[in-house]
């Protein structure tokens, strides 16, 4: 562990942002996307530059109980967790799948007190592994860690992320070689129960890392929820070969608040908020930011996150090894 790295207030470093010259949007428009290929892959761009900016990313580790970062507030929360099986080989597909999904949503419900949670998906991500074209046992790539500002869902396909889980998988859905065939994770009268009558629903990671020794390059860095506008927010599309998904990408703003969890170690892990319908940008359709009505304990929609090169770690430090397991909640 590098000690000048979890001691330190806070590090300078450099977040790939929309640019500047992108038009803001909340609803798809074309103007920005990628095309995955039949393995999930990125395979083509489309849209403006992205621009590396500046920014103070300051260490969470300090901060007293009464100051620290929530998932209901701020959207992203680091917990002390052992995996309930040490000797999970999270590189093994059905592994994952099978033992480590309902310790997640477990974790998740606990946390959240909500009545439902399910895990549906997942990601392992390591720079070497995805250099080395690297293949989860009875899965798909190892990919590379994040680099671009974003936030996971929209507006639009928040809510349709929650319609399409009560529907079989798809191709590249995790959850296709377990459910059987015809089969859907959530029943379509719970999904319709929920979008219709307003009942408040969200999708969270659960981040952790898998290595042995603590994180060191491409760290997790995290922008406070209730610091977003929504004059931030590009649609950014991803063009699947049987479907087109949406998240945010960010311009970058003055008042984006950075936070991060130096070294963090296998036996912790870091829950992501990705999409919260009782969000104030949820339900106001994007018209207000997160905090600007209900104050500043108000639950926030969503929290931007992106890797980061940390200057004071050597190049040489081992390489992050990390998975996110993406969980739906449903709440009474």
């Amino acid at each position: 562990m590098n000690v000048s790295s979890t001691e330190a207030t806070s590090t300078i470093a450099t977040v790939s942002y929309q640019a500047a010259s992108a038009k803001s949007s909340l609803y798809r428009n074309g103007e920005v996307l990628i095309r995955r290929d039949q393995d999930g892959s990125d395979d083509h761009y489309k849209g403006p530059p992205r621009e590396e900016r500046e920014v103070t990313i300051r260490n969470a580790r300090l901060l007293g109980q009464n100051e620290r970062r929530t998932i209901q507030v701020h959207g992203f929360e680091l917990l002390k967790r052992r995996p309930e099986n040490p000797d999970l080989d999270f590189y093994d597909h059905q592994q994952v799948v099978q033992n480590y999904y309902a310790e997640c949503a477990e974790l998740v419900r606990e946390e959240t007190g909500a009545s439902q949670v399910f895990a549906f998906d997942h990601n392992i991500r390591s720079a070497t592994g995805k250099k080395n074209r690297k293949r989860i046992r009875g899965g798909q790539q190892v990919q590379g860690p994040a680099r671009t500002v974003h936030g996971d869902y929209t507006l639009t396909s928040g809510p349709q992320r929650l319609r399409d889980l009560a529907k079989p998988p798809s191709r590249n859905d995790t959850l296709r070689s377990i459910l059987g065939e015809g089969a859907s994770l959530l029943q379509h009268d719970m999904v319709e129960h929920t979008l219709v009558d307003n009942h408040r629903f969200a999708i969270i990671n659960v981040w952790r890392n898998i290595a042995l020794e603590p994180v060191a390059n491409h760290p997790l860095a995290l922008c406070d929820g209730q610091t977003v506008k929504p004059e931030d927010l590009v649609v950014f599309e991803i063009h699947y070969h049987d479907r087109i998904g949406e998240n945010y990408f960010a311009k970058h703003a003055g008042q984006h608040r950075w936070w991060y969890y130096p070294a963090m170690a296998r036996d912790e892990v870091l829950l992501i908020k990705q999409w919260d319908s009782f969000g104030e940008l949820a339900k106001s359709g994007g018209s207000r930011a997160d905090s600007s009505v209900a104050g500043d304990q108000a639950p926030c929609t969503f929290s931007f996150h992106t890797s980061f090169k940390d200057l004071t770690i050597p190049p040489e430090a081992p390489d992050r090894q990390s998975i996110e397991v993406r969980c739906v909640v449903l709440y009474d």
